[in-house]
Protein backbone atom coordinates (compact mmCIF):
# COMPACT_ATOMS: atom_id res chain seq x y z
CA UNK A 1 0.00 0.00 0.00
CA UNK A 2 1.27 3.46 -0.97
CA UNK A 3 0.17 6.88 0.11
CA UNK A 4 0.29 9.01 -3.04
CA UNK A 5 -0.01 12.79 -3.04
CA UNK A 6 -1.17 15.17 -5.73
CA UNK A 7 -0.43 18.90 -5.55
CA UNK A 8 -1.49 21.56 -8.03
CA UNK A 9 -1.40 25.33 -8.33
CA UNK A 10 -2.98 27.31 -11.14
CA UNK A 11 -0.09 29.43 -12.32
CA UNK A 12 3.64 29.39 -12.67
CA UNK A 13 4.03 32.23 -10.14
CA UNK A 14 2.38 30.25 -7.35
CA UNK A 15 4.24 27.89 -5.04
CA UNK A 16 3.61 24.22 -4.40
CA UNK A 17 5.62 24.36 -1.18
CA UNK A 18 2.72 24.48 1.32
CA UNK A 19 0.91 21.59 -0.34
CA UNK A 20 4.11 19.57 -0.69
CA UNK A 21 4.95 20.05 3.01
CA UNK A 22 1.46 18.92 4.11
CA UNK A 23 1.64 15.85 1.88
CA UNK A 24 5.11 14.94 3.14
CA UNK A 25 3.99 15.46 6.76
CA UNK A 26 1.04 13.15 6.11
CA UNK A 27 3.44 10.45 4.96
CA UNK A 28 3.08 10.40 1.19
CA UNK A 29 5.50 7.99 -0.46
CA UNK A 30 5.22 9.68 -3.86
CA UNK A 31 3.93 13.13 -4.84
CA UNK A 32 2.78 14.25 -8.27
CA UNK A 33 2.96 18.03 -8.78
CA UNK A 34 2.01 20.46 -11.51
CA UNK A 35 1.34 24.09 -12.25
CA UNK A 36 -1.79 24.03 -14.38
CA UNK A 37 -5.28 25.42 -14.14
CA UNK A 38 -7.80 23.06 -12.58
CA UNK A 39 -10.26 23.99 -15.31
CA UNK A 40 -8.20 22.31 -18.00
CA UNK A 41 -8.25 18.66 -18.91
CA UNK A 42 -4.59 18.98 -19.97
CA UNK A 43 -2.96 18.01 -16.69
CA UNK A 44 -0.31 15.38 -17.45
CA UNK A 45 0.80 14.87 -13.84
CA UNK A 46 -2.81 14.35 -12.72
CA UNK A 47 -3.19 11.74 -15.46
CA UNK A 48 0.10 10.09 -14.41
CA UNK A 49 -1.05 10.08 -10.78
CA UNK A 50 -4.38 8.38 -11.59
CA UNK A 51 -2.56 5.80 -13.73
CA UNK A 52 0.04 5.23 -11.00
CA UNK A 53 -2.24 4.44 -8.05
CA UNK A 54 -3.08 0.77 -7.43
CA UNK A 55 -5.46 -1.32 -5.37
CA UNK A 56 -4.91 -0.56 -1.69
CA UNK A 57 -3.23 2.81 -2.29
CA UNK A 58 -4.59 6.07 -0.92
CA UNK A 59 -4.57 9.27 -2.98
CA UNK A 60 -4.14 12.36 -0.81
CA UNK A 61 -4.65 16.01 -1.69
CA UNK A 62 -4.63 19.08 0.55
CA UNK A 63 -7.85 20.73 -0.68
CA UNK A 64 -10.73 19.46 -2.78
CA UNK A 65 -10.38 22.21 -5.39
CA UNK A 66 -6.84 21.01 -6.22
CA UNK A 67 -8.25 17.90 -7.88
CA UNK A 68 -10.98 18.59 -10.43
CA UNK A 69 -12.76 21.02 -12.74
CA UNK A 70 -16.35 20.36 -11.68
CA UNK A 71 -18.58 18.25 -9.47
CA UNK A 72 -19.00 15.87 -12.38
CA UNK A 73 -15.23 15.57 -12.80
CA UNK A 74 -14.76 15.08 -9.04
CA UNK A 75 -17.32 12.28 -8.98
CA UNK A 76 -15.86 10.74 -12.13
CA UNK A 77 -12.39 10.80 -10.58
CA UNK A 78 -13.69 9.28 -7.35
CA UNK A 79 -15.47 6.56 -9.35
CA UNK A 80 -12.21 5.79 -11.19
CA UNK A 81 -10.36 5.57 -7.88
CA UNK A 82 -13.08 3.34 -6.37
CA UNK A 83 -12.90 0.96 -9.36
CA UNK A 84 -9.14 0.70 -8.86
CA UNK A 85 -9.58 0.05 -5.13
CA UNK A 86 -7.88 3.32 -4.22
CA UNK A 87 -8.87 5.34 -1.14
CA UNK A 88 -9.10 9.12 -1.27
CA UNK A 89 -8.33 11.69 1.42
CA UNK A 90 -8.53 15.48 1.50
CA UNK A 91 -6.45 16.83 4.36
CA UNK A 92 -7.82 20.37 4.87
CA UNK A 93 -11.48 19.29 4.72
CA UNK A 94 -10.97 16.03 6.63
CA UNK A 95 -12.53 13.93 3.87
CA UNK A 96 -11.90 10.20 3.80
CA UNK A 97 -13.98 8.44 1.14
CA UNK A 98 -13.29 5.05 2.62
CA UNK A 99 -16.10 5.87 5.10
CA UNK A 100 -19.79 6.63 4.40
CA UNK A 101 -19.44 9.94 6.29
CA UNK A 102 -16.44 10.84 4.16
CA UNK A 103 -18.36 10.10 0.96
CA UNK A 104 -21.22 12.35 2.14
CA UNK A 105 -18.80 15.16 3.03
CA UNK A 106 -17.13 14.71 -0.35
CA UNK A 107 -20.43 15.13 -2.22
CA UNK A 108 -21.40 18.24 -0.25
CA UNK A 109 -18.03 19.96 -0.58
CA UNK A 110 -17.74 19.05 -4.27
CA UNK A 111 -21.03 20.82 -4.93
CA UNK A 112 -19.90 23.88 -2.96
CA UNK A 113 -16.58 23.98 -4.84
CA UNK A 114 -18.38 23.95 -8.20
CA UNK A 115 -20.76 26.67 -6.98
CA UNK A 116 -17.79 28.85 -5.97
CA UNK A 117 -16.19 28.35 -9.39
CA UNK A 118 -19.40 29.44 -11.11
CA UNK A 119 -19.61 32.54 -8.89
CA UNK A 120 -15.99 33.41 -9.66
CA UNK A 121 -16.67 33.12 -13.41
CA UNK A 122 -19.71 35.39 -13.11
CA UNK A 123 -17.75 38.00 -11.16
CA UNK A 124 -14.93 37.86 -13.69
CA UNK A 125 -17.33 38.30 -16.63
CA UNK A 126 -19.02 41.23 -14.87
CA UNK A 127 -15.64 42.83 -14.18
CA UNK A 128 -14.55 42.45 -17.80
CA UNK A 129 -17.83 43.92 -19.08
CA UNK A 130 -17.55 46.88 -16.72
CA UNK A 131 -13.94 47.48 -17.76
CA UNK A 132 -14.89 47.36 -21.45
CA UNK A 133 -17.79 49.76 -20.79
CA UNK A 134 -15.28 52.12 -19.13
CA UNK A 135 -13.02 52.02 -22.19
CA UNK A 136 -10.37 49.64 -20.88
CA UNK A 137 -8.63 47.84 -23.70
CA UNK A 138 -7.47 44.28 -23.15
CA UNK A 139 -4.59 42.53 -24.84
CA UNK A 140 -1.18 43.68 -25.92
CA UNK A 141 -0.65 47.32 -26.75
CA UNK A 142 -0.39 48.07 -30.47
CA UNK A 143 3.16 47.72 -31.76
CA UNK A 144 2.89 50.84 -33.92
CA UNK A 145 0.57 53.84 -34.04
CA UNK A 146 -1.17 54.90 -37.26
CA UNK A 147 1.59 57.35 -38.20
CA UNK A 148 4.27 54.70 -37.72
CA UNK A 149 2.27 52.23 -39.82
CA UNK A 150 2.06 54.75 -42.67
CA UNK A 151 5.78 55.40 -42.39
CA UNK A 152 6.50 51.65 -42.46
CA UNK A 153 4.53 51.30 -45.70
CA UNK A 154 6.40 54.26 -47.23
CA UNK A 155 9.73 52.80 -46.12
CA UNK A 156 8.81 49.44 -47.66
CA UNK A 157 7.81 51.05 -50.91
CA UNK A 158 11.04 53.07 -50.91
CA UNK A 159 13.04 49.85 -50.89
CA UNK A 160 13.79 49.02 -47.25
CA UNK A 161 14.04 45.27 -46.75
CA UNK A 162 11.87 43.32 -44.33
CA UNK A 163 14.92 42.84 -42.12
CA UNK A 164 15.62 46.58 -42.11
CA UNK A 165 11.96 47.33 -41.27
CA UNK A 166 12.06 44.80 -38.44
CA UNK A 167 15.11 46.48 -37.00
CA UNK A 168 13.89 50.06 -37.49
CA UNK A 169 10.45 49.47 -35.91
CA UNK A 170 11.50 46.73 -33.47
CA UNK A 171 8.80 44.34 -34.69
CA UNK A 172 8.70 40.79 -36.01
CA UNK A 173 8.72 39.75 -39.65
CA UNK A 174 5.07 38.64 -39.32
CA UNK A 175 4.09 42.05 -37.95
CA UNK A 176 5.82 43.84 -40.87
CA UNK A 177 3.91 41.68 -43.36
CA UNK A 178 0.66 42.16 -41.43
CA UNK A 179 0.87 45.97 -41.39
CA UNK A 180 1.93 46.09 -45.04
CA UNK A 181 -0.91 43.77 -46.11
CA UNK A 182 -3.44 45.84 -44.09
CA UNK A 183 -2.32 48.98 -45.93
CA UNK A 184 -3.15 47.37 -49.27
CA UNK A 185 -6.78 46.61 -48.42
Amino acid sequence: MSIVGYARVSSVGQSLLVQRDKLIDFGCDKIFEEKRSGTTAQRPEFKNCIEYVRDGDVLVITKLDRLARSTLHLHSTLQTLNKKGVGFKVLDQSIDTTTKEGRLMFAILASIAEFETELRKERQAEGIKKALDNGVKFGAKPKLNQEQKKQLVEDKENGLTISELQSKYNISKATVYKFYAESKK
